[in-house]
């Protein structure tokens, strides 16, 4: 049997925006959902239908792939790669529903009628240093989490018996209320919308199907990751109830505070501080970066806030691009505990500046200058 067109199924022209693809999937799907629509037997190839249009028409390649050669553009079957109703057959309607509609509805079904929930996603907070950021590393973090009830395989029941279905719901989950003119569904409030019955609960689990338990997870941290960035472990979170799948664990990424670099993308930067005289004279010093130390040649003259760059000593961007480089930034220090005869010969050798004037002073000279004209212009 040929399917319907992609564009019809969804109700949206050939040049419609992402987000009025977005918004024209939502209202079909909602239409056509299984739960909203249990004395439709064909209620849920519609609702099929919708997601595998629209999973099609929101890739880039594949809507591409659709507009030019049809469905055969996007059937794996007939040679043009990358879809086919597997998705929707396998996960059904279940995996779109726990993502788009999961906080409207509330759950899927699992087999026999039983109603299944998606395990919660949960987030693990993982501190790096800089060094470990910038290279990358493997870690092992202990996860505390819900997983399914080995005693009862998840099921709930004690072993060797298995739910019954809600006599009050008919395994629906759900009931409904008249109220005039008006139907009312509403969650069954004798088996709380799971649709069936546990007579006899497992005594481990004590019939949630679920236990917590702590896990070792193996993280492997890329080279270049920065605060804000998250590694996403597909399956690592709650399991799901009643068999449901589990959710996902996001590890969110926290760089310490290092002692010399401050990072900002792919660059760092850092302060190094000179004497006045290798500022005055120059001079040649070793800096630290990530991958050891090398030298910076400092020429005469050179004035306090002057930035030198260190080409390729940065970071790499975990998203690709070239490697960034290290900026240091100098400022001369001030010599502090002097003894009464470096004061003298500080104040012999400000004398010989002083005579020399503008010639070694160019930046005071200027200042000064600059001060005596503002003042003239007040009094005039």
């Amino acid at each position: 049997m040929s399917k319907r067109d992609y564009y019809e199924v969804l109700g949206v022209s050939k040049n419609c925006s992402e987000a009025d693809l977005k918004k024209a999937y939502r209202r079909s799907a909602q239409k056509h959902h299984p739960d909203r629509n249990q004395d439709d037997a064909g209620a849920e190839e519609k609702f099929k239908e919708c997601k595998e249009a629209y999973e099609v028409l929101n890739d880039s390649h594949k809507r591409a792939a659709y507009d030019q050669f049809g469905h055969a553009g996007v059937d794996p079957s007939m040679g043009g790669g990358g879809f086919g109703r597997g998705a929707a057959g396998a996960g059904g309607f279940n995996d779109i529903f726990g993502d788009v509609f999961g906080d409207i509805f509330g759950g899927g079904r699992g087999g026999g009628g039983q109603r299944v929930y998606r395990g919660s996603d949960l987030r693990y907070n993982l501190e790096l240093s800089l060094e470990d950021a910038v290279a990358g590393t493997e870690v092992k973090i202990r996860v505390p989490t819900m997983v399914a009830c080995t005693a009862c395989d998840g099921s709930g029941a004690k072993k060797g018996s298995t739910p019954t279905t809600c006599t009050t719901c008919g395994g629906h989950g759900q009931v409904r209320m008249q109220q005039g003119f008006f139907s009312v569904q509403q969650t069954c409030p004798h088996c709380q919308g799971n649709g069936t019955i546990i007579s006899d609960p497992c005594t481990t689990c004590r019939g949630k199907g679920r236990v917590q338990e702590h896990k070792t997870l193996s993280v492997k941290v890329p080279a270049g990751v920065d605060s804000g960035d998250r590694i996403r472990l597909a399956g690592e979170g709650e399991a799901g109830e009643s068999g449901g799948p589990p959710g996902d664990l996001y590890v969110q990424i926290s760089v310490k505070q290092h002692p010399i670099f401050q990072r900002e993308e792919s660059n760092l930067f850092c302060e190094v501080p000179i004497s006045f005289v290798t500022a005055a004279l120059g001079g040649e010093l070793e800096v630290p970066t990530l991958n050891g130390r090398v030298s910076l040649k400092i020429p005469p003259e050179t004035q306090t806030g002057r930035m030198f760059r260190m080409r390729s000593k940065g970071v790499k961007p975990v998203r690709g691009g070239p490697v960034g480089d290290l900026l240091c930034k100098v400022t001369v220090e001030t010599p502090v505990k002097l003894t009464r005869k470096q004061k003298d010969l500080l104040k012999e050798f400000y004398g010989h500046v002083e005579e020399g004037g503008e010639r070694h002073s160019p930046q005071h000279s200027s200042w000064i200058n600059g001060v005596k004209k503002f003042f003239d212009g007040l009094g005039s």
